[in-house]
């Protein structure tokens, strides 16, 4: 644990204090090791006597698709499987006659593709997954590709798909093959947890089916209805492993995406379009892209940092849905946060 003057542990410790979440790990780095990292608050409100830890395990929702969507792309454009500016419908017979045909990988990288905003799944598509993956390639385009930026989780579904048309193997196996497995992330995987681990996960929302907060069960319902793993969320990890992972981005691992690959996506690819996109990164809220501190949040409460220019890697995890689905408060802690990790 840190030590009382830590300012990360200040801040965080007032935030649980605050009510804005039970519990909150975090760790800030460079590329050679952990400048700081620790645990504040409960695991759960309902159990007083369990504080949260360093190896708490959380739902990290939407990082799913940086640890898993992201860094696997990477891996095939590095072994030249997969070119980004190839429209799909030219070497993805699915996505051959449809509208998808003429949208490239880059533009579902930068969420520019113009894909429907809300996953929305089960109303549209029924709860098959095959008739699901169906719906979702065969879905109009709310515009041009490239005409406009709009963040959307079908964007990383179909980049799911895509990984897995090209290799002939689900996600799970390819993010843990290529990626966690390499970089020694022993704790990340996809859900439903196992009973031996599951009682080191931090819960998330009230579940009316079950009667209890979900844990070791993914909260994304896009993802509970596709068996619990896909691009849109998924993944369940520890603060620890997510630094394992960026810290590869500033001191790369052999066997897994390259420097390369990191290189290419931390910068913009959207020209004059507002928000500014890297590639499934986006600048951190309230900085600029020329300070080069890069984001992805998650719904859960789970955000990652990351700034080459500046040696520095940061992963703040909580369970705010534990408590609410207001994104507020906790973004203005994450922002200052970020101030402290990226000074």
């Amino acid at each position: 644990m840190a030590q009382r003057s830590d300012p990360f542990e200040r801040l965080l410790g007032e935030a649980v204090r605050a009510g804005v979440c039970p519990g909150m790990v975090w760790a800030v780095g460079d590329a050679r090791t952990t400048l700081s990292e620790g645990a504040v608050g409960l695991l759960d409100p309902a159990r007083p006597g369990e504080p949260m830890r360093a190896d708490t395990l959380f739902d990290v929702a939407s990082l799913t698709k940086i640890l898993a969507v992201w860094a696997v792309t990477g891996t095939l454009v590095d072994a030249g499987k997969l070119d980004l500016t190839a429209p799909l419908g030219g070497y993805w017979p699915e996505a051959a006659g449809r509208p998808l045909a003429d949208v490239t990988a880059h533009h579902l990288l930068t969420h520019t593709a113009g894909m429907p905003l809300r996953a929305n799944l089960r109303h549209l598509y029924g709860s098959d997954p095959q008739d699901v993956r169906d719906g979702v390639l065969a879905e109009p385009l709310r515009h041009r590709p490239g005409a406009a930026v709009a963040y959307t989780d079908r964007a990383a579904l179909i980049l799911g798909y895509l990984a897995e048309h090209l290799t002939g193997e689900p996600l799970p196996r390819l993010a843990g093959d290529r990626v966690w497995s390499p970089l020694a992330m022993t704790e990340t995987r996809y859900g439903p947890l196992p009973a031996p681990v599951r009682e080191r996960c931090a819960p998330t929302e009230y579940d009316e089916e079950s009667g209890a907060p979900l844990k070791g069960t993914v909260h994304d319902f896009s993802a509970r209805l596709l068996g619990g793993a896909c691009g849109i969320a998924g993944v369940f990890t520890t603060a620890a492993d997510t630094g394992r992972f960026l810290r590869h981005l500033l001191a790369p691992v052999p066997g897994t995406f390259s420097a390369d690959w990191t290189a290419l996506s931390l910068r913009v690819h959207t020209g004059a379009l507002v928000p500014p996109r890297g590639l499934f990164w986006h600048p951190a809220p309230g900085t600029e892209p020329a300070d080069d501190v890069w984001s992805h949040f998650g719904f859960t409460g789970t955000g990652l940092w990351v700034s080459p220019a500046r040696d520095r890697w940061a992963v703040l995890l909580t369970n705010r849905l534990r408590f609410t689905r207001d994104p507020g408060p906790l973004a203005r802690v994450r922002d200052v946060f970020r101030a402290l990790a990226f000074p």
